[in-house]
C-alpha cells in the first residue's frame, strides 16, 4: 500500500537561485544535499540533487545537472504545477508577501473548494499555495463516483 509521497523531484538550473525561493521565501527547510559524482552503473557524473521539508514530512526535490541538456521555459499551469497546501490566513500573507518581494504572483483565485495563489520559482514552475475550504473534502475524498462518472464520460466523449 502507498503510505504517502516522500519527495517529488525537478530539474533546477541554478540550486543557490533554487533555494532561496524554496528556503528564504516560502520558508521550507532545507533537509539534505548530495553530491553524485557517480551513477549506479558507474557512468561519471556531476549532480546536485537537494531535498526541501514539508511540514507533513515529504520533501520537494530539485537535480541540478549542468551537463545534461534540459528546456527550461515558463511552464503554464495545466502542464506542469506543484500545488502546496496552507492556512487561509498563511495564503493571505504569502499574497501580500509575494507582491511586496516582487515576485510574479496570481490570485487569490476562488476554486470553490480551495483558495489559491500563484507565484512562478526561478526554474519557471508554477507553484500553488492553495487553503482547504470547509466543504473541501465533500469534493475530494477516495472513491468518489462522481469523480468516476466525469472521468468515464470525458472518455467516451473524447
Amino acid at each position: 500500500m502507498i503510505k504517502g509521497l516522500h519527495h517529488k523531484a525537478y530539474r533546477c538550473k541554478n540550486s543557490h537561485e533554487t533555494r532561496a525561493f524554496y528556503e528564504d521565501f516560502l520558508g521550507l527547510k532545507l533537509a539534505g544535499a548530495l553530491e553524485i559524482n557517480e551513477t549506479k552503473t558507474g557512468r561519471e557524473t556531476k549532480v546536485l540533487h537537494s531535498f526541501y521539508e514539508m511540514d507533513d514530512g515529504s520533501y520537494i526535490a530539485f537535480f541540478e545537472a549542468p551537463a545534461n541538456e534540459f528546456d527550461f521555459k515558463k511552464q503554464h499551469d495545466y502542464d506542469l504545477h506543484l500545488a502546496l497546501e496552507v492556512t487561509p490566513a498563511h495564503l493571505q500573507e504569502m499574497f501580500e508577501k509575494g507582491k511586496a518581494e516582487g515576485i510574479e504572483t496570481r490570485g487569490i483565485s476562488d476554486h470553490g473548494f480551495i483558495d489559491s495563489i500563484y507565484f512562478r520559482d526561478p526554474n519557471g514552475y508554477v507553484v500553488e499555495l492553495t487553503a482547504k475550504k470547509p466543504h473541501h473534502d465533500d469534493i475530494l475524498f477516495g472513491g468518489n463516483p462522481k469523480a468516476r462518472a466525469i472521468l468515464d464520460n470525458w472518455v467516451s466523449e473524447g
